[in-house]
């Protein structure tokens, strides 16, 4: 993509109130990356380079990685896994896949094996400690595959632990309702990637039009069809910080760019500071 339909990289602040806490992870800083669809296509490689030399300049405690590191052909994760094994964190880098990562069988376990060839702590459907015995991160598998099962990683953790929990599709808060989430992070939505003054994301305006009004839109009208509601049905968390019941959800608009680009909703890095919160 050229930089016109891209928009320069920003670095979005938020800080997160996490009950039970440990003490010594006050302050911990995370930093959220999502959908770089790497192609040579949707994401150049000197945006890539900035995202490496931002990220190793925020110094973070961990790097959370959340999917869609590829578009339809995985063999570019090789080359993307070479910049990714650059940034540098006090607790590593962890990773959950996207749906674009899990189109093959054969192209998942690739993936995969390259991010953990990198160093990087690849979950699909597990659990990780890179923060201590004390805080959970919960890695799940893609929303829209047979492979995505919360109840067995939720039943194994102690009910008072803290944790993590990284799903790239925003929709699966509402599935993750039953369980304590403390912090949520997903991608998935490219936050909409238009977003119209005083109205917000175009995606979910239209959807909200296509509800009120006859079905007989026709499909390829731009982001009228029913296409754009199966990317994703909530997209009233198409970005940033949302309370989904008791849990807490965090949206990255991610790094990479379909057509016909972005406007007012520029690539992200995300810093999510954890702070202990009240009872």
């Amino acid at each position: 993509m050229r930089p016109l339909f891209t928009g320069p990289l920003t670095v979005n602040r938020v800080t997160v109130p996490i009950f039970d806490l440990p003490q010594r992870l006050e302050g911990c800083r995370i930093v959220q990356l999502s959908d770089f669809h790497y192609d040579g296509l949707r994401l150049s490689t000197e945006l890539l380079r900035q995202v490496v030399d931002r990220v190793n300049g925020l110094r973070p405690d961990l790097i959370a990685l959340t999917g869609d590191y590829v578009t339809k052909d995985p063999t570019p994760i090789w080359e993307l896994t070479s910049y990714l094994s650059q940034m540098q964190s006090r607790y590593g880098t962890v990773a959950i896949l996207g749906n674009h990562d899990n189109i093959t069988l054969d192209g998942r376990e690739m993936i995969l094996r390259s991010l953990r060839q990198a160093g990087i702590t690849a979950l699909w459907n597990d659990i990780a400690y890179p923060l201590g015995d004390d805080m959970a991160v919960v890695g799940l598998a893609d929303l829209w595959s047979r492979d995505f099962d919360p109840a067995r990683l939720f039943a194994s953790l102690p009910p008072a632990q803290p944790r993590l929990v990284l799903s790239h599709n925003p929709d699966t808060a509402e599935f993750l309702m039953p369980w304590r989430v403390d912090l949520q992070l997903s991608g998935h939505t490219h936050g909409g990637q238009i977003v119209l003054p005083g109205l917000g994301p175009l995606p979910a305006l239209t959807q909200e039009l296509r509800q009120v009004t006859a079905k007989w839109l026709p499909l390829g009208f731009p982001y009228l069809g029913r296409k754009c509601l199966k990317v994703v049905r909530h997209w009233e968390w198409v970005s940033g910080l949302h309370g989904v019941g008791q849990n807490q959800l965090y949206v990255n608009r991610g790094l990479g760019t379909y057509a016909p680009g972005r406007w007012r909703c520029p690539p992200e890095v995300t810093v999510l500071e954890l702070v202990k919160g009240a009872g």
